[in-house]
């Protein structure tokens, strides 16, 4: 299976029901909220999946991409991606493993954008957000994606909900840092 991206370019999506890809309409919404934070950007994207989001980013000019991703098929799929979307002075790095073991070993003060979508029903939530602020840099907006019938909180350790979206069923959370 295959999704579009901006420019009508497909990316390869992991079969099965394991990765569930952003909806389209999400997708669009989230990059014109965004749309002139985007270029130069270093793009954090937790639970990456089809790397749909990451490759977003690339196509509209961020620095660099990281995606982290539990299953190893998804990453290959993701990397493979990236690399075909990527220009030369633009960054990919995809992550395999448990993102609450990776999150901590990731660079400080170095994501201005940070989309995370983990399965709705994990409890990630909660731990991954928290453990996010040292890896922020000042100005930076965290995004995350869940069942509208499950909100997220206002406040989660250091980060502040400043805005709240919905799409059908998609629910966004954009979390900024408290004190910068």
């Amino acid at each position: 299976m295959s999704i579009r991206i901006k420019g009508d370019r497909a990316i390869k999506t992991p079969t099965g029901l394991a990765t569930r890809p952003t909806p389209s309409k999400v997708r669009a919404a989230v990059f014109n909220i965004l749309q002139s934070r985007i270029y130069g950007a270093n793009w954090l994207d937790i639970c990456a999946g089809s790397g749909a989001m990451g490759a977003e980013a690339l196509v509209r000019g961020a620095h660099q991409v990281v995606g982290i991703e539990l299953s190893a098929i998804a990453c290959r799929i993701v990397k493979e991606n990236w690399q075909k979307i990527a220009k030369s002075e633009q960054i990919v790095q995809v992550i395999k493993g448990d993102v609450l073991k990776i999150v901590p070993k990731l660079q400080p003060k170095f994501f201005d954008l940070v989309y995370f979508d983990p399965p709705y029903q994990s409890d990630l939530y909660q731990p991954v957000l928290q453990a996010l602020p040292p890896l922020l840099t000042d100005d930076a907006i965290v995004i995350a994606e869940c069942d509208r019938l499950r909100p997220l909180p206002d406040v989660i350790g250091d980060l502040v909900c400043s805005d709240r979206r919905q799409y059908g069923q998609t629910a966004l959370s954009f979390y900024r840092l408290s004190s910068p």
